[in-house]
């Protein structure tokens, strides 16, 4: 198959792993900075060309894409998608399924909908809501979180009331959308990411918040071991990965006293973090569902809203 990878950076580990699985399977791979790209927009020849160089424009013509798009870029490199979707391209998770997840509201929202188990969550608009707002996820301490962030970025504990007013007014201050979420105490600074790929978890780890931190992000110093789920964890995740459509999805829940509770579905899981925890073969597993599904047919309608 010819496998594109949207990818603005052919050195990111997720991103080398991916090539070197897809090439040692006999693959022809090509990785593409969805930025550089442009589209021609009509309905007997949907085209997505590609200008690498100032003077070298490509048309880009793939069996299947594999996209690793940024969150900065999330709406321009899935209209890059939905071009290819257009032109009937395979892509192991499709752009509605990437801004569902992307939109944490609206996450949330749908996952609520399914009555999948999450902390409890809050949102509002008028200034004058903060007291009920930090009352209504049971006061502080609680975790205040940007609507749009990743790896930890936007995400922001509030020991005391006090601290959590300031909060809230200094992102309403500055335009920001954000949830107001309960603090999870006894998860002690861990979390459980779940890899999702076709409706089965193919790896675990538990991430470890290093000392004087409360989010687990291995990109902010945490740890990761692998981890045994127990059943009702492994439903879960692929639940909330089924409620957002995707097929390659990585799922961080909380152990709580209640249970487990999904805390995010990324769209775009990196691959470094879990192969180095459990010595699994993440992106040979990626690789190998893409040939089995994308035989299947490239438009499947995946998850609702």
């Amino acid at each position: 198959m010819r496998i594109g990878i949207l990818s603005r950076n052919r050195k990111l580990y997720s991103t080398r792993r991916l090539v070197e699985a897809a090439e040692s399977r006999g693959h022809e791979v090509k990785v593409v900075d969805v930025l550089k790209c442009f589209m021609n927009i009509t309905a007997n020849d949907p085209t997505v060309y590609y200008q690498r160089l100032a003077d070298t424009v490509e048309e880009l013509q793939f069996d299947a894409v594999i996209p690793r798009i940024g969150a900065s870029v999330t709406a321009y490199g899935c209209a890059v998608l939905r071009q290819f979707e257009v032109a009937s391209v395979y892509s192991i998770n499709e752009s509605i399924a990437i801004t569902r997840s992307r939109d944490k509201l609206r996450a949330h929202q749908l996952l609520a909908r399914k009555g999948i188990g999450q902390p409890v969550t809050s949102y509002a608009h008028l200034a004058r809501a903060t007291g009920a707002l930090i009352e209504s996820v049971g006061g502080a301490p609680l975790i205040v979180k940007l609507t749009e962030s990743t790896q930890g970025n936007g995400v922001l504990l509030a020991e005391t009331k006090k601290a959590a007013e300031a909060l809230i007014n200094a992102f309403r201050g500055i335009g920001s959308d954000f949830l107001v979420q309960e603090f999870i105490k006894e998860a002690g600074g861990s979390d459980i990411r779940c890899f999702v790929v076709g409706g089965r978890v193919i790896a675990a780890m538990q991430r470890k918040a290093a000392k004087g931190e409360y989010r687990s992000n291995l990109h902010r110093g945490g740890s990761a071991e692998v981890v045994k789920l127990s059943a009702a964890e492994r439903r879960l995740a692929v639940s909330a990965a089924n409620v957002m459509g995707l097929d390659l999805a990585g799922v961080d829940i909380l152990r709580s006293a209640h249970g487990p509770l999904v805390i995010e579905v990324n769209s775009s899981p990196g691959l470094e973090g879990i192969e180095n925890a459990t010595g699994i073969d993440v992106a040979g597993k990626i690789i190998s569902y893409i040939e089995k599904d994308s035989e299947s047919g490239p438009n499947k309608p995946k998850g609702k809203g």
